[in-house]
C-alpha cells in the first residue's frame, strides 16, 4: 500500500474519531446542562410548595388558637362570675348557693373541654411559625446552591461553545438566585393575622 494512502486513512481515521468524539462530548454537555435546568425548576417548584404549605397552614392555626381562647374566655367568664357571688354573699345560704354556683361552672366548663389547652394552642403556633419558616429558608438556600451548580456549569467557556453548537444556547440561560422581595426582610405579623376578624 502506498505510503502516502496510508497517511490519508490515518488523518481520515484521526478526523472520523475527533469528530465521533467531539460529537459524544458535545451530547453529554447538552444532556448535563438539561438535568441541571431541571434541578433548579424542581429546586424552586419546593420553595413554591414551601410557600403554599404556609399559606395554608398558618390561618388554619390561628383560627384554631383563636376559637380556642375565646371558649376559654367563656369558661373563665362564667367561673369569675360565679365567685363574685361569693364574694358578695351575706348569709351562709348565699354563700352555699355561690359556692354550687361556682362547682357548677367549673364542672360545665370541664365537662364541655376537658383540657384547657389555649396556652399549648399559642405555643404548638409558635413552634409551627418557626418550623414554616425554617423550612422556607432552607428550600431557599437549596435553590440558591442549585441555581449556582446550574450556572457554574453552563457558563463554562467551552461548555457554553458546545450548547451554542448544539442549538441549545439560548435556552441555558443564567438563572438568578432567591431574592427576597423588598421588605420582607421585616417578619410579617402574626398580631394583624389574630386581629383579622
Amino acid at each position: 500500500m502506498n505510503k502516502g494512502l496510508i497517511a490519508i486513512l490515518i488523518i481520515v481515521g484521526i478526523l472520523v474519531v475527533s469528530v465521533v468524539g467531539f460529537f459524544l462530548w458535545g451530547t453529554g454537555v447538552y444532556d448535563k446542562a438539561i438535568l441541571a435546568q431541571e434541578n433548579v425548576n424542581e429546586a424552586f417548584a419546593n420553595v413554591q410548595a414551601t410557600y403554599q404549605r404556609r399559606a395554608d397552614l398558618i390561618p388554619n392555626l390561628v383560627a384554631t388558637v383563636k376559637e380556642a381562647a375565646e371558649n376559654e374566655r367563656g369558661i373563665l367568664t362564667s367561673v369569675t362570675e360565679a365567685r363574685a357571688g361569693i364574694v358578695s354573699a351575706k348569709t351562709p345560704e348565699d354563700l352555699e348557693i355561690a359556692g354550687r354556683k361556682i362547682n357548677t361552672a367549673i364542672n360545665l366548663a370541664f365537662e364541655a373541654y376537658p383540657q384547657i389547652r389555649s396556652t399549648e394552642n399559642f405555643q404548638e403556633l409558635q413552634s409551627q411559625l418557626e418550623g414554616t419558616e425554617n423550612r422556607i429558608n432552607v428550600a431557599r438556600q437549596r435553590y440558591n446552591e442549585t441555581v449556582k451548580e446550574y450556572n457554574s456549569y453552563v457558563r463554562g467557556f467551552f461548555k457554553r461553545m458546545a450548547l451554542n453548537l448544539f442549538g441549545g444556547g439560548e435556552d441555558f440561560s443564567v438563572r438568578k438566585g432567591f431574592e427576597a422581595a423588598p421588605g420582607s426582610e421585616n417578619a410579617p405579623s402574626v398580631q394583624d393575622a389574630f386581629d383579622k376578624k
